[in-house]
């Protein structure tokens, strides 16, 4: 099993990982060589040391580049949001780890739920191709979405253009909450993203592999135990399985 998983590797003796440096939960840091630190990356180092092989890490900025990158054969596995238009071309395992998401909105917004966001006239801000503008642009019927790149340029639109409410995760907008005064939550969550590895439709054998690396590092808390490690517990969950 494991020769046929090394030999799908586009760069014999290296597991070679796609990782979304704009995921900060994921993300938490960079070590003294560089390498990005957190969830992923040390997920990441599991799975190659599990199959006896170097890992490398790739970095983007976005999840869409990483999503976009799948076609360039730079990475042979790749860790961002599971989401059906990601799946055209990407063969994701289950997900490791699920964030919820919902609505930050102004100080003196009428807005008071979720379901009254879906309206005319109401602009939203948005991450351009996270997995909740993926989301949100398959399901919402009457609100434009604002698109801007990475978390922190979502917010600085919402607050530059004065939208009615800005999407995105949990963790994330309680921060951007905290140095807009007044600002509130909206309570519950449009949809819960959900975080895993993915990799080439062809590559049958690393899916396997991985597939059953994440069951067990679910079941034994492997992921628990990174969650807490990084210090993003409370903001990360464990995903039940599908």
């Amino acid at each position: 099993m494991t020769a046929a998983v090394v030999s799908e590797l586009g760069v014999p003796g290296t597991l070679r990982v796609g990782i979304n440096l704009g995921n900060i939960l994921l993300v938490t840091g960079r070590s003294r060589n560089g390498d990005p630190q957190g969830v992923a990356p040390d997920l990441a180092a599991a799975i190659a040391e599990r199959l006896g092989v170097a890992v490398s890490y790739v970095t983007f900025d976005t999840p869409g580049e990483v999503a976009d990158a799948v076609a360039r054969d730079v990475w042979d596995i790749g860790l961002i949001a599971e989401e059906p238009k990601r799946a055209e071309t990407i063969a994701f395992c289950d997900a490791y780890v699920e964030i919820e998401a919902t609505y930050l909105v102004p100080a003196d917004s009428p807005l008071r739920s979720i379901a009254d966001v879906d309206r005319p006239g109401v602009r939203i801000a948005v991450s351009d191709r996270a997995a909740y503008d993926l989301y949100l642009s398959r399901t919402l019927k009457h609100a434009e979405l604002r698109r801007a790149k990475g978390l922190a340029g979502a917010f600085e639109l919402f607050k530059a253009e004065k939208l009615e409410a800005l999407a995105g995760l949990v963790p994330a907008l309680r921060e951007n909450s905290g140095s807009l005064p007044g600002s509130r939550l909206l309570s519950g969550r449009y949809t819960s993203v959900r975080q895993a590895v993915g990799t080439k439709p062809a590559n049958h054998a690393l899916k396997s592999f991985v597939q059953q690396f994440i069951a067990e590092a679910k079941a034994s808390g492997l992921i628990a135990g990174l969650i807490e490690k990084h210090g993003v517990t409370g903001k990360l969950q464990v995903a039940a399985s599908a």
